[in-house]
């Protein structure tokens, strides 16, 4: 069974996007030409640039006011090609791409030092030896997956098919996984949310439109493809009725929309009770299976959702549920399986899903699946090499800096009234920041990897994995745990535990240099945390307590001046269309616009605060540039992006993230220190009247 994080509709919230060392006294240029001390300096060991940005990548030809992100980026945007193996390409991108390489030398280097059984070097070495070895897998055909393909076989009644979906090898109609309880997140619980489909959301099936309509053709294609693969006859007509019932289950699918609203997806429900709204699936049983039974509550996501796929469910044929489960589970093994398989499915989710040219190299896929898998075994290892312990300490700062700029915000907020501001500041005070790397590391020690067992090593990692959940769940809710490992090129906020993490990975140019002029540092990391920082206080976050609890602490007053401000917001970003007649969506990115644009407010008065401590308030200019000018253009580097158009749709219906040319001009335009930093007037296309600038924090 496929235990899911639940994507949007999990409320563990995790999204994407150090204080400088003191600096030296320098003579910098003055706008009037003149010469003055300033207190910032601009070393020449910047990794981007000068003083950290990227000057060549800049078209000055572009009013700002116009379109800032072209301004700060168009260069780039002109002559730069997205890899013919990438769907999307940008800053993310290129530091994923060296953390890749990073992680990699350091997989091969435990491959080749080796180790008794059980320990990480072993563990490593043999689980990508296992990925590697493809004349293996070809030659092994279907063998490693035939005993579950007799399981699907031997199935006779629905009965059959419920205590299939309770099993960690075999695709359900639901999914669940563990996370701390909402009630009370001292202890864990049961998150059930609805499941079952192939393709990437809901709207895939159901959107009109002549591109959809060939992603559909193209998924009953690959359907039949599957079935070739295996030798299992009738493909063509399994596929058209696979694709049938998933259109069906679809229809009752929540939106992503519905799905975000915290209010409607918290469902807590005694077993019983779960079990008699979805009685086909058989939930007591299933959940005993699964070890996970013993639970005060079960926390329901989509209530209907679940109760119309069991009717689904119940309606469908023993023979076509047998074919959608073989189908499916062939479908989640492809990379296990023989190479023509892995190929076929690069042609549907790779190539025709995201437009991606070509299929990344094996050993790169490699890399990721032992960094996905093991992530924290090659993780120490990486951060002893390429985190050095100077970074955390000047993260820390800023992170600090970054707090209580927002703190000073929050006390002076017009619209806020003092009994939520008193709110808001103690859950801001409780705010825990984790920055590089967690504190103790997983213990992989009694995780089975063989050389020669692919397809069994990924079970068996589903196994272990699933494993520490279930006895996580037993026990009291453990806050050192991290959601990614720390080589990762992200950072999140987790309202149930109101933490914010940083991984090692995200701290490097052009987030974060320690030797960039303070102006980048603040427009870029200072921005992502304070993005971090905001998703505590955006449209889902602020629904929850210091303590992590789902609690209504606004008053009814603050209450609708926040959602005013928080729909004007939306209405703007609804209007932006990346593509010809498709448009964001304003309601399901609200979350990460609102702490885009919280997050460069916070990360300007933080930048402010700086000035003010070093420097009499005063930036100084640098190659024509002021310190505000550098300020947004920092913003606007970290999102130069560019996407193929089938994997921008795709972004459109299931990422709660703008498309990057909106998280800049989309956040820019709202910021009255933007308009005065590049003299932006009504004469220009990004500009807003100051009554129709959205202020939130």
């Amino acid at each position: 069974m496929k235990k899911l994080l639940l994507g949007s509709a999990c409320l563990a919230l995790l999204a994407a996007c150090s204080e400088p060392q003191t600096p030296d006294t320098t003579i910098v240029e003055q706008t009037d030409g003149t010469s003055a001390e300033s207190h910032e300096t601009v070393t020449a060991s910047a990794e981007i640039g000068e003083w950290g940005f990227d000057l060549d990548g800049m078209d000055t030809s572009v009013d700002p006011g116009n379109d800032f992100f072209r301004y700060a980026n168009g260069e780039w945007l002109d002559t730069t090609e997205i890899p013919a193996d990438l769907s999307n390409y940008g800053m993310f991108t290129e530091l994923a791409l060296e953390a890749e390489q990073q992680v990699q030398d350091i997989i091969l280097e435990l491959a080749e030092t080796g180790g008794e059984a059980g320990s990480i070097e072993q563990q490593v070495g043999d689980l990508y030896a296992s990925w590697m070895n493809t004349d293996a897998l070809d030659a092994r055909g279907l063998e490693a997956v035939e005993p579950l393909m007799a399981e699907i076989a031997a199935a006779e009644t629905h009965e059959d098919f419920a205590a299939l979906f309770a099993t960690l090898d075999h695709q359900a109609l639901y999914g669940v996984g563990i996370i701390p309880d909402p009630a009370d997140t001292t202890r864990y619980t049961v998150f059930v949310g609805q499941g079952g489909l192939g393709m990437p959301d809901r709207d895939f099936y159901l959107n009109e439109g002549e591109r959809y309509d060939e992603y559909r053709a193209a998924y009953q294609a690959y359907i039949t493809q599957i079935f070739d693969l295996a030798g299992i006859e009738g493909g063509a007509e399994k596929a058209e009725a696979i694709l049938a019932l998933e259109t069906r289950i679809a229809d009752v699918h929540w939106t992503q929309e519905q799905s975000r609203n915290i209010q409607a997806i918290y469902n807590p429900m005694p077993l019983d009770q779960l079990a008699t709204l979805a009685p086909q699936f058989n939930f007591e049983a299933g959940m005993a299976a699964l070890g996970i039974d013993g639970v005060e509550s079960y926390l329901v996501a989509q209530p209907s959702a679940i109760e119309s796929t069991a009717t689904i469910f119940a309606e469908t044929p023993v023979d076509l549920m047998r074919d959608y489960m073989t189908f499916h589970l062939l479908n989640s093994n492809t990379n296990a399986l023989p190479l023509a398989f892995d190929a076929a499915s690069f042609e549907f989710f790779g190539r025709t899903l995201n437009g991606t040219e070509e299929q990344r190299p094996r050993d790169r896929r490699g890399v990721n699946l032992v960094g996905g898998s093991m992530g924290e075994a090659v993780g120490q290892v990486y951060v002893d090499r390429h985190f050095p312990p100077e970074s955390k300490d000047q993260m820390e700062d800023l992170v600090a800096n970054l707090t209580a700029a927002f703190e000073e915000r929050l006390e002076n907020l017009s619209w806020m009234d003092d009994e939520t501001r008193e709110q808001a500041l103690l859950k801001l005070s409780t705010f825990e920041p984790r920055i590089g790397y967690p504190d103790e590391w997983t213990d992989y020690s009694t995780l089975v990897i063989d050389t020669d067992d692919l397809f069994g090593n990924l079970q068996r990692i589903s196994e272990f994995n699933w494993n520490q959940q279930v006895e996580d769940l037993a026990g009291p809710v453990d806050r050192g745990q991290w959601p990614y490992p720390p080589q990762t090129v992200n950072a999140s906020y987790n309202p149930l535990m109101n933490q914010i993490t940083f991984p090692a990975g995200i701290l490097q140019p052009p987030f974060f240099d320690p030797n960039a002029d303070p102006a980048i540092n603040y427009g870029a990391i200072g921005a992502v945390i304070g993005h971090e920082i905001g998703h505590g206080f955006d449209d889902q976050g602020r629904e929850f307590d210091e303590a992590g609890r789902i609690r209504n602490w606004w008053t009814e007053e603050t209450n609708t001046a926040f959602t005013e401000r928080a729909e004007r917001l939306g209405a703007q970003y609804d209007g932006y269309s990346p593509i010809e007649g498709e448009f964001v969506n304003g309601t399901f990115t609200m979350g990460e616009n609102i702490g885009d644009l919280g997050g460069v407010q916070m990360a300007y008065s933080a930048y402010q605060r700086y000035l003010d401590s070093c420097c009499g308030g005063e930036a100084p200019v640098i190659d024509g540039l002021t310190g505000d000018q550098r300020f947004f253009l920092a913003w606007a580097q970290v999102w130069r992006r560019l996407y193929r158009e089938d994997n921008l749709r795709q972004r459109l219906v299931t990422d709660p993230h703008s498309p990057s040319q909106y998280r800049t001009n989309g956040v820019v335009r709202n910021l009255d220190a933007w308009y005065a930093a590049f003299e932006v007037t009504e004469e220009d296309a990004l500009y807003l009247p100051p009554e129709e600038r959205v202020r939130i924090w």
